[in-house]
């Protein structure tokens, strides 16, 4: 056996990782259907498009869609933007199957945000000097 420590990206070793979890997950439930997910904002018109304010990515898996990053640029923030492209996500996971939505969050984040959509804390990481209070919310559709 050799065991290596990484100090760097390594996506083929990620891969290879998420690749060995899939085939175990097979076994107990079935083929996946893991697909991307993302809704995106742009300041461009119909025919620029512009520059990036915002979005919601993840990706669907079984019946959950698993929400990796949601970020609304400054100016834009207040405005509606995230509530609606949280609700073009979830219309779109609902449409592929899904039941519920699983995001992380931080507590100067947005856990306030994700329960007006309807969200519950499910689980909390409490703080520590260096890292603020996490909360792990759920959405059931």
């Amino acid at each position: 056996m050799n065991i290596d420590v990484i100090h760097e990206e390594a996506p083929s070793v990620f891969d290879a990782l998420v690749e060995a979890v899939r085939q175990h997950n097979f076994a107990h439930m079935g083929p996946e259907t893991s697909k991307p997910l993302a809704v995106v904002a742009h300041n461009g018109d119909k025919n620029t498009s512009g520059e990036l304010i915002g979005g919601v990515a993840g990706r669907t898996i079984y019946d959950n869609f698993l929400i990796n990053v949601v970020w609304i640029d400054e100016t834009a923030r207040g405005t509606g933007l995230g509530r609606e492209l949280m609700q073009l996500a979830e219309i779109e996971a609902k449409s592929r199957g899904c039941t519920m939505a699983q995001v992380d969050t931080l507590s100067f984040q947005a856990p306030v945000f994700y329960q007006k959509l309807g969200f519950e804390i499910i689980a909390t990481v409490p703080s520590t000097a260096k890292s603020p209070e996490r909360y792990f919310l759920l959405k059931r559709f």
